[in-house]
């Protein structure tokens, strides 16, 4: 017998179930074509950070199966049933996923297989969507009673897969369906990408950050976090290999909160799919956001990181250089775009979207309904960061503002800037008490 394995947000061989189910068709070892397919649906939607890292990390699988992985282009719908036929295959194996796009397009490609099955096993997450729920069966709405329930729930160990897992069917075999070389986005990226360097830096997290992680994650002038959400976006490692190897401490604990937040948003896009666009909170459409060109141009300097507040700026020149920003900062931005410049969330959304290397449609857009107030957080309209309080808690040497606003590398207090504010750096776009008093009444009017 033989099976397709198409990979998509699973670029790796280790830890995946996809794999195990695919080589274990009829019990004895089925010979398995592993395949990609460059949809250019997603390439045009990427930013070309993220084309970057996925075409590398197609690049280490190629390596890992000897140059047995095959890489096509266009629309699933079509290249997936025909690579099925051309090798007789009896079954497709993915990992499940749970975005609007992906939902519709599995649906169709499986339509599309006719008797063929696809089969999703597992999922790029610890606890698969929808599996957590209440005792009446609906979803949860709030982050902290999921998590309890999430860690009741548990979930499995790593499974045994590797490039030694299966018979691969070699490409130049298939007839009829030449592979496309892998392309280049032609951008270098600030972290290897691919599940060999996956590996190496949780590993080397584990080893050198784990400990200090609760304490210092939230300070971006620090070398505190992992830095694994790219690899978890395109799951060049999988989370359950990461749970494996916490340990316990109060470092493990806050990490496996976050990855449970990560869980928590993938569950509530798989129940409420307009929410990657729409609020979910539907009372909060009424409320009022600035469009107009005034708006526009503030925009605009937020996205250039010319706002005049120094951590906001920062941020933003991080995102632009180096397509990453440090979480802590990605709310203060968050925060000012939504609260002091009053314009709507999906405008940063979609910036950071095409910006990041990390872009996840649920983290993302579910991190900025964290921080306009709209989504499911409980109480949140009265939270409206202070960028200046921010950063001197956060970043109180002013080390991380220095790094990436260099205007301000001879200011000792960059964070409360007077006299000393450099010409060449601009004036505050806003007056941040006044805009945080703007926010709470147009908040309150939609309460």
């Amino acid at each position: 017998m033989t099976a397709v394995l198409w990979l998509r947000r699973d670029l790796r061989l280790a830890d995946l179930p996809a794999l195990r189910a695919a080589a274990d068709t009829d019990g004895t070892g089925t010979e398995v074509l592993a395949c990609y397919v460059l949809d250019p649906r997603l390439r045009a939607s990427s930013g070309p950070r993220r084309l970057q890292y996925l075409y590398d990390a197609l690049r280490d699988v190629h390596r890992s199966l000897d140059g047995r992985l095959l890489v096509t282009e266009g629309d699933p719908r079509h290249r997936i049933p025909a690579l099925a036929e051309a090798v007789g295959a009896s079954s497709v194996h993915v990992s499940d996923d749970f975005t609007p796009f992906s939902r519709r397009r599995d649906e169709q490609v499986r339509a599309a297989l006719g008797d063929v099955e696809l089969v999703a096993t597992g999922s790029p997450y610890l606890v698969s969507p929808g599996r957590v729920t209440k005792s009446d069966g609906t979803p949860y709405k709030v982050f902290t009673p999921f998590f309890d329930a999430w860690r009741r729930h548990g979930w499995r160990g790593p499974a045994e897969s590797g490039a030694a897992s299966a018979r691969w069917i070699d490409p130049a075999d298939v007839a009829g369906h030449r592979a496309v070389e892998i392309p280049d986005a032609g951008v270098e990226l600030e972290l290897p990408a691919g599940e060999t360097a996956a590996l190496e830096a949780w590993r080397r997290f584990v080893d050198d950050g784990l400990d200090d992680y609760a304490e210092d994650r939230n300070r971006p002038d620090l070398a505190a976090t992992s830095r694994m959400s790219a690899h978890l976006k395109f799951g060049t490692i999988h989370p359950r290999t990461m749970a494996a190897e916490l340990g316990r401490g109060q470092g493990a604990h806050a990490y496996l909160r976050e990855l449970a937040f990560r869980d928590f948003y993938a569950s509530v896009v798989r129940e409420w799919p307009d929410s990657t666009w729409w609020n979910w909170n539907r009372s909060f459409d009424a409320i009022e956001v600035d469009d107009d060109a005034d708006a526009e141009r503030a925009f605009e300097a937020w996205k250039r990181g010319k706002t005049g507040f120094p951590i906001v700026d920062a941020g933003m020149r991080q995102l632009a250089e180096v397509g990453f920003m440090h979480n802590r900062v990605r709310m203060i931005a968050a925060s000012f775009l939504v609260k002091d410049l009053h314009l709507p969330w999906q405008w940063g959304a979609r910036w950071f979207l095409e910006q990041l290397v990390d872009g996840d449609m649920a983290n993302n857009q579910h991190g900025w309904q964290w921080a306009a107030g709209c989504g499911t957080d409980a109480a949140p309209y009265f939270r409206v960061f202070n960028p200046g309080t921010q950063g001197k808690k956060f970043d109180p040497s002013g080390d991380y503002v220095r790094r990436w606003v260099p205007e301000l590398s001879g200011v000792d207090d960059v964070h409360t800037l007077g006299a000393d504010r450099p010409e060449g750096y601009p004036q505050p776009l806003v007056d941040h008490g006044q805009e945080r008093a703007e926010a709470l009444r147009r908040y309150g009017a939609v309460r």
